[in-house]
C-alpha cells in the first residue's frame, strides 16, 4: 500500500520489499535490500524520510515527525517488531528493540543496539556503539564487537528476506490438515546468549 501525498510519491528500490499490509504515504526513499514488515506505517507527510541501503522496519512499527522535520534511517538500521521512530535519526547498523519508542531529534549513533521496550526522550543523544535499556533509557555500556557481531548477522537475515519474499511469498489459501512430511525451518540464528556461547 504505497500512497502519493501532495505530490509526493514513494521511491521504493527494485531490490527491496515491502509487504503489501504497510503503507508507505508520500516523501519516503527507501534504498537497496530494505525490508518494510506487514502493519509498518511510514508517514512521509509531513517531512521527508529515508532508509539508506540495507534498512529492516519490522511489523507494526511507525515512522514519522513533526512537520518540517526531516529523519534517516543510515544503512543497515534495524527496526524491531512495533517500534516507534518518531523525529529521530538512527545511525549506522543500530538495532532498535522490540516495542522502543525513540522520540523527536534524538540520535542513536552508529552501531548502538537500544533495548526492547526502552524510551529515548527527545532530544537525546546517543553516542556510537552504546547499549541503552530502560525508561527513561539511559546508556549501561558499551557494545562490544562480539555484540554488534550477533546484531550484524541478524540484519543480514533481513537484508536476505526482500529476495525472498519477492521469489516466494503469495497469497493463499489455507491448508485444512498438516502434511505429514512437514519440515521445520533450520535455524539460522542464535540468541545473543547462545552467540556468546560459541
Amino acid at each position: 500500500m504505497i500512497y502519493s501525498f501532495k505530490d509526493y510519491i514513494p521511491v521504493v528500490h527494485e531490490s527491496s520489499f515491502v509487504h503489501p499490509l504497510a503503507a508507505i504515504t508520500g516523501n519516503v526513499i527507501i534504498g537497496k535490500n530494505c525490508y518494510i514488515g506487514p502493519g509498518a506505517a511510514i508517514r512521509g507527510d509531513w517531512g521527508q524520510i529515508i532508509l539508506e541501503d540495507g534498512v529492516n522496519v519490522q511489523e507494526n512499527c511507525t515512522v514519522h515527525m513533526f512537520p518540517g522535520k526531516s529523519i534517516t534511517l543510515k544503512e543497515s538500521a534495524h527496526v524491531g517488531h512495533g517500534a516507534i521512530i518518531h523525529g529521530a535519526n538512527l545511525g549506522r547498523n543500530c538495532l532498535i528493540g522490540m516495542n522502543s519508542v525513540i522520540m523527536d531529534d534524538a540520535e542513536i549513533g552508529d552501531e548502538s543496539i537500544v533495548g526492547a521496550m526502552a524510551f529515548v526522550k527527545a532530544e537525546t543523544k546517543i553516542p556510537k556503539r552504546s547499549l541503552v535499556v530502560g525508561n527513561p533509557a539511559k546508556v549501561v555500556k558499551e557494545v562490544s564487537d562480539d555484540m554488534i557481531a550477533w546484531k550484524t548477522k541478524g540484519t543480514q537475515l533481513y537484508q536476505q528476506l526482500p529476495k525472498d519474499c519477492h521469489a516466494s511469498l503469495k497469497e493463499v489459501e489455507p491448508l485444512r490438515e498438516v502434511p505429514k512430511k512437514m519440515k521445520i525451518q533450520e535455524g539460522a540464528y542464535d540468541t545473543l546468549r547462545d552467540f556468546m556461547k560459541q
